[in-house]
């Protein structure tokens, strides 16, 4: 059973920073991409950083040059690394995996971490 568990999350003030993990077990995603995004109340779920199989990341605007996605292998974990924070980037962060940054949405889902930023 495919699984992927977010940590991380809580309540931060702004200009904190933040890291964020995700953990995959049940099958190998060696060759796969992960990445995140979020979804704040009232809004649709958005992308926020992405990281091929071969190391290739993307960004949203809204996050660019404050954070950075990494991943280790061997620990089947993606990490997010978040700073500078504002309180327009309170929302449930989701970790995904799919077959490449632009199928993530089609891949495998967590089931989220509450990132909370206050004024």
């Amino acid at each position: 059973q495919v699984q992927l568990v977010e940590s991380g999350g809580g309540l931060v003030q702004a200009g904190d920073s933040l890291r964020l993990s995700c953990v995959a077990s049940g099958r190998s995603f060696t060759g796969y991409a992960m990445g995140w995004f979020r979804q704040a109340p009232g809004k649709e779920r958005e992308f926020v950083a992405g990281i091929g199989w071969n190391g290739g990341t993307l960004y949203a605007n809204s996050v660019k040059g404050r954070s950075t996605i990494s991943r280790d292998i061997a620990k089947s974990t993606v990490y997010l690394q978040m700073s500078s924070l504002k309180p327009e980037d309170s929302a449930v962060y989701y970790c995904s995996a799919g077959r490449t940054i632009g199928t993530l949405k089609e891949g495998y889902w967590g089931q989220g971490t509450q990132v909370t930023v206050s004024s």
